[in-house]
């Protein structure tokens, strides 16, 4: 295992005093063990991981699991890992989400602009940005094979039993926060989401961790 962590941004960092994997409940812990275990079977054997978290419109949900789970992978070390989003349709990333994400502490630029703007995210001085932008499960963008599936919206889970390419399929839902848009708790139930995202990758990137030492 690599020991050199990466420098988060000040204000991520602080955001962990506020993760409780006691508040993750035991049926929640089985719903995540199988990214757990795909993401473990891949260190151990030293493959490249590869996750595409997938939701209908990419355009909330699977942009914030995706940018979580790339911010704790780097955070606890584990090492080859590549996170990637998107949708059955496109759409295009919520304001709201990069919003959310700034006022986290992640450094968000809006590289291009249009119906379905490009974004860099970055959480980190010397690594790599995230690059977020809507786009579908079939994207030149996204990786074709040897990936787990994650689908983090019922819909989505649904409509897609079969991800081409997949190695796995694992539904992970979260509660959609577009419930509350054009509402005085929008920033609140966003903020809501993003942080429980933030508490389950941490709990799956810690738990790897752990179990490599």
């Amino acid at each position: 295992m690599i020991t050199t962590q990466p420098i988060l941004f000040s204000d991520i960092e602080a955001s962990f005093s506020g993760y409780n994997h006691q508040e993750i409940s035991e049926d929640r812990k089985a719903v995540l063990q199988p990214l757990i275990d795909f993401i473990q079977t891949k260190v151990e054997n030293k493959q490249p991981v590869r996750i595409n978290f997938i939701c209908t419109h990419n355009s909330r949900r699977s942009h914030l699991t995706q940018v979580w789970a790339q911010t704790m992978a780097k955070n606890y070390n584990i090492p080859d890992v590549a996170c990637y989003s998107s949708g059955t349709e496109t759409t295009a990333l919520f304001p709201k989400v990069a919003e959310t994400l700034e006022n986290t502490g992640f450094k968000v630029s809006r590289l291009s602009d249009g119906e379905n703007p490009i974004y860099s995210i970055k959480f980190a001085d010397n690594e790599l940005p995230i690059i977020a932008f809507s786009k579908k499960l079939d994207s030149e963008f996204n990786p074709k094979n040897g990936f787990a599936a994650v689908m983090t919206c019922s819909q989505a889970d649904g409509a897609c039993p079969f991800v081409v390419g997949a190695e796995k399929r694992i539904p992970i839902t979260f509660e959609d926060p577009k419930i509350f848009d054009n509402t005085p708790q929008q920033s609140e139930k966003y903020l809501e989401r993003s942080m429980q995202i933030a508490n389950e990758m941490n709990y799956v990137f810690m738990t790897i961790n752990q179990n490599l030492k």
